[in-house]
């Protein structure tokens, strides 16, 4: 069981590093090429008539890799936990609380992810430059729904669990 949960935590910290590099990769490219946009509109060397595009799929991976990066870590969505504190003085109402949060969560995700998957699978268009398919701008969407549905699994089996142990105060 312990190989197993080694291998697992192996495999959380290469999925986060990898969606980690994908993001600040797009957000390094973007940079680099918006500032070329600007630079090529004062001085006109060069045409740039395929930045759209690029643009495009560059800041859909940032967007939605980033928020799967977000996801596995908890960092999203969080404006702090400042109401469980005043509205569940009980330990038991306030893991009810987290985990239908949780479960929230995890509807949400699950909706994405089926709707992303849907447009990716039904998109037969390309783009007009380069000829991509669409798909490929889209896919992220639906990759990165997958990811947040499996890291939601995840934190309501957390949360589940904890009530098992006794509460040890602070979240993780």
């Amino acid at each position: 069981m312990e190989n197993i949960r080694r291998l697992l935590q192996r495999l959380d910290r290469l999925l986060l590093s990898t969606l980690k590099a994908v993001s600040i990769t797009c957000f390094f490219l973007l940079t680099i090429l918006i500032t070329a946009n600007v630079f090529v509109r004062f001085f006109p060397v060069v045409s740039l008539h395929w930045f759209d595009e690029i643009i495009e799929l560059l800041y859909a991976y940032l967007v939605f890799y980033g928020a799967a990066a977000l996801w596995i870590t908890r960092e999203h969505l969080c404006v702090g936990d400042w109401i469980s504190g005043r509205l569940f003085k009980g330990e038991t109402a306030l893991r009810v609380y987290r985990l239908v949060l949780e479960l929230l969560g995890l509807l949400f995700a699950a909706v994405f992810c089926a709707y992303a998957t849907r447009l990716t699978g039904l998109s037969l268009e390309v783009t007009n430059v380069f000829a991509i398919p669409k798909k490929v701008l889209y896919s992220c969407m639906a990759v990165s729904g997958a990811i947040m549905v499996l890291y939601s699994i995840r934190n309501c089996v957390t949360e589940i669990l904890r009530w098992r142990r006794p509460a040890a105060g602070a979240r993780p």
